[in-house]
């Protein structure tokens, strides 16, 4: 086990604090990382646990925590230390404490206002993770080869290399092929994206402030983020609504919904193996018939 007291002086340091007992307590609800609230002395801190060798997962978070925090438009928690400690790698951030439900009015704004900060390319400096899975991030002008290349066609060479449905795989290279048909009146900008938009990874303060945490940053299509707050769940018509008035949605998303999600129903065949490879069978079959 990590030893504490070790991290404590450490991040005492860092902070220019006076050092004091660290007391550790496990946090349940991380499927990837270990997850802990660290007390030392009067203060306490978030801090996820890896592999020593997983630290530039944790590094790749900050720099998304980070590019969010710049565009001042969402809270997420401010990261204040990550490294190693014997045979962990881990990652300080402030400790928020969570409060009621989100306002969806004033996360949609935030969020719009978020996704309305853009870069000039699609991509982010430096590859991530989403859950455990490499992320790569190499910028791209267009978004429809960015599409192809990092996101659809990067999760079908991992399914090849792991023995999924070789159907799956073939249908998956078919799509790929026909990308452009889902953009033909339809042109995306470079937005500042979450990446892992589900509801797991929103809340709110206790102000009522919105929240939001575990990202896999880039810039691209602002509905990749919408589409993944509809896959687990729905945040609502009224969040919708004061999204679309702020950032309007194109007619199109409804269709172009289902490809993005089908990167992260990949990742979870992937992952979690179970019933997921065929859940994406049958949307990539959906979609090629919509083509």
């Amino acid at each position: 086990m990590i030893d504490w007291q070790s991290l404590g002086i450490s991040l005492a340091r860092q902070l220019q604090m006076p050092p004091g007992e660290a007391c550790a307590t496990s946090i349940p609800g991380g499927d990837i990382n270990q997850a802990c609230r660290l007390e030392l002395g009067k203060n306490r801190f978030f801090v996820k646990l890896t592999r020593a060798a997983l630290l530039p997962m944790f590094n790749a978070e900050k720099a998304g925590l980070d590019a969010i925090r710049q565009s001042r438009t969402l809270r997420v928690p401010e990261v204040l230390m990550t490294g190693i400690e014997g045979d962990y790698a881990f990652i300080v951030m402030e400790f928020i404490e969570f409060g009621g439900r989100i306002d969806a009015d004033g996360f949609a704004v935030a969020l719009a206002a978020m996704h309305n900060s853009c870069d000039t390319q699609f991509g982010f400096h430096g590859d991530n993770t989403i859950g455990s899975t490499v992320q790569v991030n190499t910028f791209n002008k267009d978004w429809v080869d960015f599409w192809r290349r990092n996101r659809l066609g990067f999760q079908l060479e991992l399914a090849r290399q792991n023995g999924l449905d070789a159907r799956l795989i073939d249908a998956g290279h078919g799509l790929a092929e026909k990308l452009d048909c889902f953009f033909s009146t339809y042109q995306p900008r470079p937005s500042l994206l979450h990446g892992d938009l589900w509801s797991g990874n929103q809340g709110s303060d206790t102000e009522g402030n919105p929240v939001i945490y575990d990202p896999a940053c880039y810039y691209g299509d602002h509905e990749t983020d919408l589409a993944m707050m509809e896959l687990f769940g729905h945040p609502g018509e009224r969040f919708f609504a004061a999204y679309t008035e702020a950032f309007p949605i194109d007619s199109g998303y409804s269709l172009r919904r289902e490809l993005y999600n089908l990167y992260h129903i990949l990742n979870h065949a992937l992952l979690f193996g179970g019933a997921y490879a065929a859940q994406a069978l049958r949307m990539t079959s959906n979609l090629l018939a919509e083509v």
